[in-house]
C-alpha cells in the first residue's frame, strides 16, 4: 500500500504544485480532467463521476468558474440543467497538468518496458471496474 500511495504522490506532486501556485488544488484539477473528457458535461453527470455530493462539489467549481477556466450555461432542452465546459483558459491549464503526467509516465514506462507497462494498465483497468462497494 505504501509504494502504491507514494506513487501516486510522485504522479501528482508536479501538477499539485502548478494548481497551488493559482490557489487550486487536486480536486481542482478532477474537476478540469472530468469536463475536458466530456465537454457540454451536466453538473449531475460531473457529480456521478466524481462520486461526490453536490456540496462537496459547490465551492471549487464556483471557484473554477469565477477564475475564468470553466463555463456553466443552461442546456437548451432544460433550462434548470447547467451544461460545463472548460474556457480557452481552462484547456490550457488542463493540457499543461495533463502533459506533466504524460511526461512522467513516459519517462517511467520507458525504463520499465513493455511487459511492466502492459501488466500496469491491466491493473489499472481492473481497479476502475471495480469500483469499492458502498458502506450501508
Amino acid at each position: 500500500m505504501e509504494v502504491f500511495f507514494r506513487g501516486y504522490q510522485a504522479f501528482t506532486a508536479k501538477p499539485d504544485e502548478m494548481l497551488a501556485r493559482r490557489g487550486l488544488s487536486r480536486v481542482h484539477h478532477r474537476i478540469l480532467f472530468f469536463i475536458a473528457s466530456d465537454p457540454g458535461l451536466s453538473v449531475s453527470a460531473l457529480l456521478a463521476r466524481l462520486g461526490v455530493s453536490k456540496q462537496a462539489l459547490n465551492t471549487p467549481l464556483r471557484q473554477l468558474i469565477e477564475m475564468g477556466l470553466v463555463d456553466s450555461r443552461p442546456a437548451e432542452d432544460d433550462k434548470r440543467k447547467r451544461l460545463l465546459a472548460l474556457t480557452a483558459d481552462g484547456e490550457q491549464l488542463e493540457q499543461r497538468l495533463r502533459r506533466e503526467q504524460i511526461r512522467h509516465l513516459r519517462r517511467v514506462f520507458g525504463d520499465m518496458g513493455e511487459a511492466a507497462v502492459a501488466a500496469w494498465l491491466s491493473v489499472n483497468q481492473a481497479l476502475a471496474d471495480r469500483p469499492p462497494k458502498k458502506s450501508a
